[in-house]
């Protein structure tokens, strides 16, 4: 039995490097990406309304039915976690009236999601999501534009051409002989087969028969004799046109992909996913779409929207198959590795603090610099040195100290050279030596 004092929470993980450094470096390059298409931040609380959720991704969806954390506080407000980003965005994009800055309105965002679903490989209960949100626009360019942005940031993470785009049109609610008609002939043909469905599906079946396409254990057996949708003519030339775009841009894609449904109730006309090679089945790393009536379903003014997430953790897992190594994620992480290190030779409270002194002095001229071990002996303090790879040490003795003006031992540990240098010098002397180092 695990310890709940040291162990997590199931379904949830501690990060430590360097994991944690390629998951920081995977989101440095996002917003490296994102300010070349002119998107903005967007930092969105925890804690949203559960009404929200329900309102926006749909009563009939997993998250919605199994997957959220959801509760009442001591007020008695039905609050959840927020298990995905879009609707959080849209809420801000209402609260703050950012439609009324004129013009389109693109915003990201980055942070953990939760669902209380099964862990698995890539799979977590609380899970990093970068997403982006086009407001405004409703040509087919926005949407072209937002697979563009998503396959930049795939490719500078070393994904390029290991990547399936799969793209499908879900039609649209306005028209009675697009989606509406679809879903009563789909209904149709569900009921005639309702003993083979699940029991989620069956509940469905009135509520929401779309829903059904979605589900894992019945789609596959479903999609083979079921109706296809029959766009309306704006729906069908919307999509027709992303694909064309995305055709000129040189960007492969399987168009149309009925299996691709998307299980999130607010997307009309464009839906997309990114699947990555070496992942194993579960291989969708992003997805998105168009949602060009949710915004006025929340009481907005009729907004056009596209966006998309993907997933943190099954992003990195596929960086790592197609380069162990993750070198491209690795260059851009932080280094750790200390540039010099502070080690004192001595007992005397004033060393100590010119100790202290010298390791802030390093650190404000820019020098990753580590010590500060001064109750160990000179022996254990060099040894940590070398353990923690420094290619400089600096040696802080009683004799040098007391000199005028006061002095230390550089040592270069590279080349098992040493010198005596004034304090003041330090910093430049360690450069010097950073830089000619073999």
């Amino acid at each position: 039995m695990s310890d709940p004092l040291t162990q997590p929470v199931r379904g949830f993980r501690d990060q430590l490097p360097p994991e944690s450094e390629r998951t920081a470096a995977l989101e440095h390059l996002a917003r490296q990406v994102f300010a070349l298409y002119g998107i903005g931040e967007v930092r969105l609380p925890t804690l949203e309304s559960r009404e929200l959720f329900i309102k926006t991704t749909g009563e009939t969806t997993d998250i919605v039915e199994k997957e959220m954390f959801a509760f009442s506080d001591a007020g008695g407000r039905h609050l959840a976690m927020r298990p995905e980003g879009t609707p959080g965005t849209v809420r801000a994009f209402l609260d703050k009236h950012l439609n009324q800055q004129g013009g389109a309105c693109k915003l990201f965002y980055v942070g953990s999601m939760f669902r209380a679903e099964r862990p698995q490989k890539g799979r977590y209960r609380e899970f990093g999501q970068i997403g982006i949100e086009l407001f405004g626009n409703p040509h087919p360019a926005a949407d072209v534009e937002a697979i563009l942005a998503l396959k930049d940031l795939f490719d500078r993470a070393g994904l390029a051409g290991r990547l399936t785009l799969r793209l499908n049109n879900l039609g649209c609610d306005e028209s009675p002989e697009c989606r509406p008609r679809f879903r009563e002939r789909l209904r149709e043909y569900l009921k005639s087969r309702e003993a083979e469905l699940c029991e989620s599906c069956r509940r469905r079946l009135d509520r929401n028969p779309l829903r059904c396409l979605d589900c894992k254990g019945d789609a596959e057996k479903l999609t083979g004799g079921a109706p296809r949708l029959e766009p309306c003519v704006p729906c069908r030339d919307h999509v027709a046109q992303v694909s064309a775009f995305l055709g000129d841009h040189g960007l492969p894609h399987t168009y149309p992909d009925p299996a691709l449904v998307r299980g999130l109730d607010y997307y009309t006309r464009t839906v997309f996913e990114f699947q990555a090679e070496g992942i194993g089945s579960q291989n969708a790393i992003a997805g998105g779409g168009r949602y060009d009536s949710l915004i006025a379903s929340m009481g907005g003014p009729a907004t056009p929207a596209v966006g998309w997430a993907l997933g943190v953790e099954r992003t990195l897992l596929a960086v790592a198959a197609a380069d162990p190594e993750a070198r491209l994620l690795r260059a851009l992480a932080p280094e750790r590795k200390p540039a010099v290190f502070v080690a004192l030779q001595s007992q005397d409270p004033r060393a100590e603090a010119e100790g202290m002194r010298l390791m802030a002095s390093l650190r404000a001229a820019g020098l990753r610099t580590a010590g500060g071990l001064f109750a160990a002996s000179l022996k254990s303090q060099m040894k940590e040195a070398g353990r923690q790879g420094a290619p400089v040490c600096i040696i802080l003795g009683d004799e040098e100290i007391k000199k005028e003006p006061p002095s230390c031992i550089v040592k270069d540990m590279l080349r098992s050279q040493q010198s005596e240098v004034p304090l003041t010098q330090v910093p430049e002397a360690v450069r010097r030596r950073l830089e000619t180092a073999p």
